[in-house]
């Protein structure tokens, strides 16, 4: 018999681990992950931002973020983030 795993669980399970996050526009952001509500609203620290542009990908570093859950289209636990 197979285990049910629920996506707040295997959200849960990542907290303190890096994660590679796609939104819903053109930016991906990889973090550790901290913590997150029921409403996948997340904390990450050691944040690097990779946004694309016509121009290129801009990268933007930042110590700590507050995501609003709203704007993910998916999670990758474990994910290394777009190439550079």
């Amino acid at each position: 018999m197979a285990t049910q795993l629920l996506p707040l669980e295997l959200i849960d399970k990542c907290i303190g681990s890096r994660i590679h996050i796609i939104m819903k526009t053109d930016r991906e952001v990889v973090g550790t992950l901290l913590g997150f509500d029921d409403f996948v609203n997340m904390v990450l620290e050691d944040v690097v931002e990779v946004q694309t542009t016509q121009e290129g990908k801009r990268v933007t570093k930042l110590d700590q973020i507050l995501l609003n859950g709203n704007n993910v289209t998916m999670l990758v636990p474990g994910g290394e983030g777009p190439e550079l």
